[in-house]
């Protein structure tokens, strides 16, 4: 017999999320054809592939950028009022947090703080694809003329009740929809003798699609000889070569993100 312990919960969630993680990329190759050549395009003409998300889908922004592995093209706009609530009660909550997330008109006012370039696109990140905030950044982004990519639990965004008056989900509203993935629910394991379930799963959907998206974007940049820039690993301390190609990669993300802020509280 083994004398390896038996992880029962931990085994059971790792074969059902392995299951899932199998099917991701073959469910979706026109989707993440599409997406992908939108995002190619953006970044191909100087132009920039925004991410925003609520509550935990901050970290699949963080996922694209900033990390070892990203390159220049991609933004993130984080709305801090909208995913700093780690102390979950008090300043900073996240009853606070998920009120702004129903708040009707608050993405407009996120917006007119950019000026978005003609061939930029928005990656709106959110696994029931119905919030209020949601909706309204898609839909702010397409009257300003960005193409729209949407991440979401399609399992999920289409048995979900519409929360934006409008009656309509992300699915709705984006031109591409990727797909994480997750169940109903986000959570894959029930526990024997207790309530409720565990194993959240759209954290490693989704970081695999993204992923996916970025490892093949940074190819057709290649292919078309424009080559991306990395950020380098900055575990390499004192390393010369590191730190010049680190201080190159701050300058060309400067450089690319500067017409974002050449104009100040304009509307769609």
């Amino acid at each position: 017999m083994s004398d390896l312990p038996t992880l029962r919960a931990a085994e059971a969630f790792y074969h059902e999320a392995m299951q899932r993680l199998h099917t991701l990329l073959e469910s979706q190759r026109d989707a993440l054809d599409r997406a992908a050549a939108l995002c190619t395009e953006a970044i191909a003409a100087d132009g920039l592939v925004h991410l925003f998300g609520c509550g935990h889908s901050r970290m699949l922004c963080e996922e694209m950028t900033p990390r070892q592995g990203c390159f220049v093209g991609w933004h993130t706009l984080v709305e801090l009022a909208l995913t700093f609530h780690n102390a979950i009660v008090g300043p900073n909550g996240l009853r606070q947090s998920l009120h702004l997330e129903k708040t009707p008109g608050y993405a407009e006012q996120i917006l007119r703080n950019f000026a978005f370039g003609p061939k930029d696109v928005l990656i709106v990140i959110s696994t029931s694809g119905i919030r209020e905030v949601i909706i309204e950044m898609a839909e702010g982004a397409k009257r300003r003329g960005l193409a729209v990519i949407g991440v979401v639990s399609k399992e999920h965004c289409l048995q979900a009740r519409p929360a934006h008056a409008s009656g309509k989900k992300l699915l709705d509203v984006a031109d591409v929809i990727l797909d994480n993935g997750a169940p109903v629910g986000d959570t894959l394991l029930t526990l024997q003798g207790a309530s409720g379930k565990t194993g959240p799963f759209s954290t490693i959907g989704g970081a695999l699609v993204m992923n996916l998206l970025r490892c093949e974007v940074a190819q057709r940049l290649a292919d078309r000889g424009i080559e991306p820039v990395f950020l380098p690993s900055h575990q390499f301390v004192g390393n010369r070569s590191v730190e010049e190609q680190l201080e190159h990669f701050y300058a060309q993300y400067a450089r690319r993100i500067a017409p974002l802020y050449g104009r100040q509280g304009g509307g769609a």
